[in-house]
């Protein structure tokens, strides 16, 4: 699924102003959530993204299983594009009118989490129900201690790769760190003219980069909320990607084009390796069957700590509900083991509760097995050990921004490597 990827969050709440005052004028179009008006029935709205048609017939069912287990409670499904869930989901909270339960991933919902938007989980929700879930995992939707969000479904990246490329270019095995990375990218650029990866710098988009630092070792920001990352582990992180790109082991459009881009190359057959998730095999298969003949799964690459990145979406209820009670119910319900587990069957995805991630679909490979079953059994094989590599914090799109942007004029020779990461950390610190 490409359900989970880095939200393009810069200046979302530079809009309250507007909203509040657009709110002000002219109310809204929506109805609070609530009693369903024509049985008298309490009404849990739901919010997923852009989960339908493909879901449709698994969450009517869900849907339907609920409420014969609780008679009384009605639940509206709402599902909303990707491209609209941002402004409709701010507008519904700064209005009070958001729904009683919504699918959003952490890093959103922690600039939410920031103006107490969300229920306070910790006071509904026993810690022996909060312990059947993955302590990483939950641990991601946490902020200042207090945690605002329920696991639901996970992605872990894996490394797809062109096996005929790298045959090619007498690479042996996947790489499986950023050093061997950068010595598979220049053996495969000399032997076939093609890239080995590529990863965005566009400072809106995919934070992969900004992961990779964590993974090479780099702390971002101190126990004050300071820069922390001008180091020297902060400094080889800069300089490797420099490096890359000024050795021209990186395509000129990682300036420009996001990691929509690194899709279509790969498809294309002009990168030997794509950072995504195991459910991705399967859209490759649909869009380019000769490059999904050849494609294979590793391991995520990663640095000298070993630390690999987990994408997580939860279920978040808004503190305002008027449903609190059976809200907490109904997304406990869709994330319980049982549920969990069939959902990650249907979507190729993995699930955040320990009892569902140990079965036997996520741990033994069938007979006959294809490379999408291949790919999960690696995937799920880093559950363990995951974590999101950017935890919950305040800005932290701001952060990446401030440094992409001097990473870029590294790249570009307009500043050097010290002077980005100086302005970089001076930026971050210097912010109003």
């Amino acid at each position: 699924m490409r359900q989970i990827r880095t939200w393009k969050t810069f200046g979302l709440f530079a809009l309250l102003g507007c909203v509040l005052s657009w709110l002000v004028s002219c109310g809204t179009g929506s109805a609070p959530s609530g009693s369903n008006q024509a049985s008298g029935q309490p009404e849990v709205e739901f919010w997923t993204m852009q989960l339908k048609p493909q879901y449709t017939d698994y969450f009517n069912q869900l849907i339907t299983n609920f409420e014969t287990q609780n008679p009384g409670v009605k639940i509206r499904w709402v599902d909303v594009p990707w491209a609209e869930m941002e402004r409709k989901i701010l507008t519904a909270v700064v209005a009070k009118s958001a729904p009683d339960v919504v699918n959003l991933n952490p890093n959103f919902a922690t600039q939410l989490a920031e103006r107490n938007a969300w229920l306070d989980l910790d006071a509904k929700i026993p810690a022996e129900v909060r312990q059947q879930y993955l302590p990483n995992i939950w641990q991601s939707s946490t902020l200042n201690g207090k945690s605002f969000g329920i696991p639901w479904y996970l992605t872990t990246r894996v490394a797809i790769y062109n096996t005929d490329l790298l045959k090619r270019s007498g690479v042996s095995k996947p790489p499986a760190t950023y050093v061997e990375l950068a010595q598979a990218a220049k053996q495969i650029k000399d032997k076939t003219g093609k890239y080995a990866f590529f990863a965005t710098a566009v400072p809106e988009d995919s934070g992969e980069i900004l992961e990779s630092f964590v993974q090479m070792g780099v702390q971002l920001i101190d126990g004050q909320g300071k820069a922390a990352f001008n180091t020297p582990q902060g400094k080889a992180a800069f300089q490797y990607w420099v490096e890359m790109y000024k050795n021209g082991l990186m395509p000129k459009e990682v300036l420009t084009e996001g990691h929509r881009h690194a899709i279509d190359l790969y498809q294309q057959g002009q990168t030997a390796i794509l950072a995504s998730g195991a459910e991705f095999l399967k859209t490759i298969e649909k869009n380019a069957p000769s490059i999904a003949q050849v494609s294979a799964s590793a391991p995520q690459i990663t640095g000298d700590t070993g630390k690999k990145n987990i994408a997580v979406m939860d279920l978040l209820i808004p503190k305002d509900t008027d449903q609190p009670d059976a809200a907490l119910k109904f997304a406990l319900f869709v994330t319980n083991n049982e549920n969990q587990l069939a959902f990650a069957k249907a979507a190729n995805v993995l699930p955040s509760t320990i009892k569902a991630s140990q079965d036997s679909y996520f741990t033994t490979l069938p007979a006959n097995a294809t490379a999408v079953d291949k790919a999960r059994i690696v995937s799920a094989s880093q559950l363990k050990s995951a974590e999101v590599l950017i935890p919950a914090m305040k800005n932290v799109k701001e952060l990446q921004k401030v440094i992409y942007q001097n990473l870029q004029a590294a790249m570009l020779g307009q500043k050097t490597i010290d002077q980005a990461i100086n302005d970089a950390a001076q930026g971050w610190n210097g912010r109003s």
